[in-house]
This record gives C-alpha cells, sequence and structure tokens, in this order.
C-alpha cells in the first residue's frame, strides 16, 4: 500500500469550467475535515468541492461526496481512480468553478475522473516496509568478513564488544538473509521487525 506524501494540487479546464484537484495525506480520520475545510479556504468562492477518501491499512475507511453535482457524477469516480492506485490514508478534493456551459452526467464523470488521475501522477509516494531484524554473535575473528557482507545486506543499529562481537542488525531489503554467513554465527536471534519507509 502506498502512502502519499504531501498535498499536491493540479488544476485544468474543461468547457470553462476550470476543476483543480487537491491530493492530502491524512494521518488520522479528523484530518478528513481539516483538509476539506483548507480547500474551502484556498477557494472560496468555488461551486463545489467533490471528493473521496480511503483510510487505513486495507482501505476499510471510504468517503465519497457529490457536493451538489448529480449523483455519482463526482466523489464515485474520484473514489475509483484513488482505489486504483493501490493507495490509503488519502483524500482527493477536485474543487469545480463553474463555467456556464453544462457537461452533462457523463462530461461530469469524465471531469472528475480526468482531475483525480492527473493529480495522481504528479503525485509522491512512499511505502511502509517491515525488514527482518537479528542479533546476531561471532568471535573476533570473523568480524571483518562479517562486517563486508552486512554492508550491502544490512543496517548495523548496535554494537556489543565482550568476549564475542554481537551485532543488531536490519535488513535493507525484505528479500535479502544472512544465510552466506550464517556459518559464521555463534548465534542468531530474530528481533522484531524494522519498519521502514521507501519511495514508491
Amino acid at each position: 500500500m502506498r502512502y502519499l506524501k504531501e498535498k499536491t494540487i493540479l488544476s485544468y479546464e474543461v468547457n470553462k469550467s476550470v476543476f483543480i484537484a487537491i491530493l492530502y495525506p491524512l494521518e488520522t480520520l479528523d484530518d478528513l475535515q481539516l483538509s476539506l475545510e483548507d480547500a474551502k479556504s484556498l477557494y472560496p468562492k468555488a461551486n463545489h468541492y467533490c471528493s473521496a477518501s480511503l483510510y487505513g491499512e486495507n482501505q476499510e475507511q471510504q468517503t465519497a461526496s457529490d457536493d451538489g453535482e448529480p449523483s455519482r457524477t463526482a466523489g464515485i469516480p474520484i473514489l475509483e481512480v484513488l482505489k486504483h492506485h493501490d493507495v490509503t490514508n488519502i483524500l482527493c478534493v477536485v474543487v469545480r468553478y463553474f463555467g456556464g456551459i453544462k457537461l452533462g452526467s457523463g462530461g461530469l464523470v469524465r471531469a472528475y475522473t480526468k482531475a483525480c488521475a492527473d493529480v495522481m501522477k504528479i503525485a509522491k509516494f512512499y511505502e511502509k516496509i517491515y525488514l527482518p531484524s537479528y542479533s546476531i554473535t561471532f568471535s573476533y575473528k570473523h568480524v571483518s568478513e562479517i562486517d563486508h557482507y552486512l554492508l550491502d545486506k544490512a543496517e548495523i543499529n548496535e554494537k556489543k564488544f565482550t568476549d564475542v562481537i554481537s551485532y543488531d542488525v536490519s535488513l535493507k531489503r525484505k528479500d535479502d538473509n544472512l544465510d552466506d554467513i550464517k556459518h559464521l554465527f555463534i548465534g542468531c536471534t530474530p528481533l522484531d521487525p524494522r519498519l521502514c519507509y521507501i519511495d514508491a
């Protein structure tokens, strides 16, 4: 699942109506209302503030609002775009300034879909991943060999030097492992995985 890095705005015009799509990252569900208020304060004279949101690890919280547009011509199309991008904890508000030319139901669906799809193309996202972590123990004679191996494979979070050496390490990629050097270990204990954020 991908998460939005920062508020992102894009606008375009169709038949004299201006559509401004704003993406907001949501830390909590309270941010929904705050973000809607922000959109209204940024564009106070707009005719509509249509929106959709996804929230939760598995997108379990969903909202969609047509805000005065004909039923299912704005909120649901925006929501469908969000759902097809493997994102969560995100709100898209599409602000519309009516230009005097009616677009019809099909035209509205296309306009709101395009506004959301276009802003998604320029937005920056990240993923949360949990990387395997271990406490490894080994003798001094293997330190250079293990250090060299870990250089590309793992982050060393803590080092302890007693009669043996102990490292707490987190792998850099989910599919990495320590199999090639485990014969050098005196002991290897799994630790809680480390939460990591990577660009997506």
